[in-house]
């Protein structure tokens, strides 16, 4: 059976004469189609959807020419299709990460102010000389021993300063620590 005689049963609905053309060029268009996707797997699929897209359409074939351009063409408008649904999921996917990470940064300099904003409340409970000695060292950045010299005490004493700043600090957080402790906690489980 020639190729024109393959077209004419095709047309007709004749299943043998399918897949005798199947057999004739399946493997052919699994290679042309894998030299454009690197993968045989979905040039197979891809090929098996354009015969069954020739099939669908086998009213459509033109008795007088081959069936071969028309099965190479529909089998690279698959592949061109496959790329673009390939596109489409992964521009959604990026919009949903990048979206997910702008809410996430949103939530973190939430979290931030409300943390800064609890640590000068915390701040502003200190007694005074306690206060100054943590500005001191934690703001303008100097050395115990300038601290020392500055406020006339002995480094012991601005040291004893320092940790009295640090505990009230910490006890000040001790609750929220706890809370996202357990949040990162849920996080996993």
């Amino acid at each position: 059976m020639n190729e024109l005689e393959v077209t004419k049963a095709i047309k007709n609905g004749d299943e043998k004469a399918f897949r005798h053309l199947f057999n004739l060029y399946y493997d052919r268009l699994v290679a042309y189609i894998a030299t454009y996707t690197h993968d045989k797997m979905s040039s197979e699929d891809i090929v098996q959807q354009a015969f069954i897209d020739l099939w669908n359409a086998k009213d459509k074939l033109q008795e007088c020419k081959s069936p071969k351009s028309y099965l190479y063409t529909i089998a690279y408008n698959r592949f061109i299709d496959s790329i673009n649904k390939d596109k489409r999921r992964h521009n959604l996917l990026n919009t949903v990460y990048e979206n997910a990470l702008r809410d996430r940064i949103d939530e973190d300099n939430e979290a931030l102010e409300k943390r800064v904003k609890k640590m000068n409340e915390i701040i502003q409970t200190l007694p005074p000389k306690c206060r100054q000695t943590l500005e001191m060292n934690k703001i303008k950045g100097l050395k115990y021993h300038e601290i020392a010299k500055i406020m006339g005490v002995s480094v012991k004493t601005v040291e004893s300063q320092m940790s009295v700043a640090f505990k009230k600090i910490r006890k000040g957080f001790e609750k929220e620590n706890l809370y996202l402790l357990l949040v990162n906690f849920l996080k996993k489980a």
